[in-house]
């Protein structure tokens, strides 16, 4: 059995990356996840998910060190710094971002490492362990340049300092004095891209252009409020979320970190879940932030099929980032899991669920576009009143919900609200521009929708809307009709319901999503509390006119992020952060709390 002392925390760690892929970095110095040539391809380096078999990329100072990491500032460059007793070194962790064309092929690691003070020793190890440990691959030591190669992909790794072979690995032991320096570029080779070194000043170049990129698309935010560090900083995060090619942006940058230490809910997040990107589209929007949201709007566009719906229906709750709709979920036995947390899976069967909730999201992304980016074009309207049609024809089926539940089908109440969110945004669009829509069936649809949440979501016993219709389970998605509009956030019957969930799923401003053991889900074990539902709780109470509370379950959230800014998906009764990291839907909740508390403080 992996002891615990292996493996980082999940919060020991930064993330780097190129809008294609990314690569997580802990505060040891250690590279510890890293796919390429995407996000979703198969580890390289994967040791987070199996001390032993996942391969990694250590480099550090060779001596007892404290350590410590920030961002370059306004950028997604890492620095992580080493301090000893004879010096201080830093490394500097990136994958370049230029935006040249010729450079689509070639993906590449940077980490130039800095002596700033004294003198320090250093090691690098550098061990691949292709296809999450799978694929054997061979290493070819020439004229300073090291080649793994797999059947599959073939990385290069070249160096200003001597290379050493160990095994199927390379190492190097080296000393720098102060204001002495050195790089490590770790590229994909193939047909089309060749080995290159990476000298000092190349990788200056580039270290230059990297952060220009970043600052420069940071640039563009509006946003001048409170906490402008913190909401920035979950800006830089969902863009490194997002795959440039497509347009697709995912729900983490992992797969199988586990909800619970031991436990078994560990899933895999690299697809772009449509209810997941089209609320990172809400909260880059209310940035000023709009080209991702057109790109991501044209994504799902293109994905829609009206004459040959699926399972769930003509839009499928995740596509993988390249558009794919086949996600087969499968175990790696062969993996250990993070501090023993098995299985580590890779692909989703939620795929195939039906969450009717994703329509809703989707079409208020649209409607949020058209009203703040650009008008929608008449194409787009055409395949919106598409899928508005099919939810009036629709949306009493039960699903499975936004917490993809793996216990049976039920007629959710958070389904129901986002399905009358689909139709009445789309009717606020009719109306606004004069786009022809059938306004009739879609009112009738929208108000019945609206009664049946109102009777039925209703319970007069628990005073409080809760999970399902006709249910005694409370739910915190809930949290979500006074932030949709559907319900005023002063309503008696609203506040009712806050009262209730403030009472029985809140714990220190940190929320959990429900109770398992009244609602059973189909898993084993429990959870943490869901870090996206504490921020909905900020917005509710902010939206309810509990400024204090709001302003002081803010504050609260944001001491559990880690170093740098960063969220998991949920965090433990102990407080650390558990989950796949860092997480797409916390980081846009986050965004929408600080705006909307921020204009409610004035």
């Amino acid at each position: 059995m992996a002891e615990a002392s292996r493996y980082l925390p999940i919060a020991e760690h930064g993330l780097i990356g190129d809008l294609r892929s990314v690569a997580l970095v802990g505060t040891n110095g250690t590279i510890d996840w890293y796919c390429c040539p995407s996000f979703d391809a198969p580890s390289v380096f994967g040791s987070i998910l199996d001390a032993d078999r996942g391969g990694c990329f250590e480099l550090a100072a060779a001596v007892p060190a404290r350590t410590t990491q920030f961002y370059f500032p306004d950028t997604n460059v890492l620095i992580t710094r080493f301090f000893t007793d004879d010096g201080v070194g830093e490394v500097q962790d990136f994958m370049p971002v230029t935006g040249e064309p010729t450079e689509t092929d070639r993906h590449r690691l940077i980490r130039r490492v800095f002596c700033v003070r004294g003198s320090l020793p250093f090691v690098a190890r550098v061990a691949p362990r292709f296809a999450y440990g799978t694929h054997p691959h061979t290493l070819r030591l020439e004229h300073g340049m090291a080649l793994f190669e797999s059947p599959d992909l073939s990385l290069a790794l070249t160096a200003t300092v001597p290379l050493e072979e160990s095994g199927v690995d390379v190492r190097a032991d080296f000393k720098l004095l102060e204001g002495e320096s050195a790089v490590f570029a770790l590229d994909r080779v193939g047909e089309n891209v060749l080995p290159r070194g990476c000298a000092c000043t190349e990788a200056e170049q580039q270290f230059v252009a990297t952060v220009e990129f970043w600052r420069r698309w940071l640039s563009g935010s509006h946003y001048r409020g409170r906490w402008r560090e913190t909401v920035h900083r979950s800006a830089l995060v969902l863009k490194l979320l997002t795959y440039a090619p497509t347009g697709a942006i995912v729900a983490a940058a992992t797969t199988s970190l586990p909800e619970r230490i031991g436990g078994d809910r560990n899933w895999d997040y690299r697809y772009s879940w449509t209810r997941d990107a089209a609320f990172c589209v809400y909260a880059l929007l209310r940035l000023g932030l709009t080209s991702e949201a057109a790109s991501f709007i044209d994504f799902l566009i293109q994905r829609i099929n009206l004459s040959d719906t699926g399972p769930s229906g003509p839009v499928q709750i995740m596509y993988g980032i390249d558009g794919r709709t086949d996600l087969p979920e499968r175990e790696l036995d062969h993996l250990a899991g993070y501090r023993d947390s098995a299985p580590v899976r890779v692909g989703n069967a939620a795929a195939d669920q039906l969450q009717l909730d994703i329509y809703g999201a989707l079409i208020d992304s649209v409607y949020l576009y058209d009203k703040w980016g650009q008008p929608i074009s008449s194409g787009h309207w055409d395949e919106v009143c598409g899928l508005v049609d099919w939810v009036c024809d629709h949306w009493d089926q039960p699903d499975e919900g936004i917490w993809e539940t793996r216990g049976g089908r039920k007629k959710f109440l958070y389904s129901r609200l986002m399905c009358w969110v689909a139709i009445e945004r789309a009717m606020r669009m009719a109306q606004r521009r004069g786009l022809p829509a059938d306004i009739p069936r879609w009112r009738q649809a929208r108000d019945t929708i609206y009664r049946t949440i109102m009777r039925h979501g209703w319970s007069a016993e628990r005073q409080a809307f809760v999970q399902y219709e006709h249910g005694d389970v409370l739910d915190a998605a809930v949290l979500m009709m006074p932030l949709a509009k559907f319900i005023s956030p002063t309503d008696p019957k609203w506040l009712s319901t806050l009262d209730a969930l403030t009472a029985e799923l809140v714990s220190d401003s940190l929320v959990y999503r429900y109770d398992p053991q009244a609602s059973p889900d189909g898993l084993r074990g429990a959870e943490g509390t869901f870090s996206i539902c504490s921020f909905w709780y900020v917005e509710a109470l902010a939206r309810a006119g509990r400024v204090d509370e709001a302003r002081l379950a803010f504050e609260k959230m944001l001491t559990y992020a880690n170093h740098l800014g960063l969220y998991a998906e949920e965090i433990s009764r102990t407080g650390e952060q558990q989950g796949n990291f860092p997480q797409a839907f916390t980081h846009l909740a986050l965004i929408s709390a600080a705006f909307n508390l921020d204009r409610v403080l004035g």
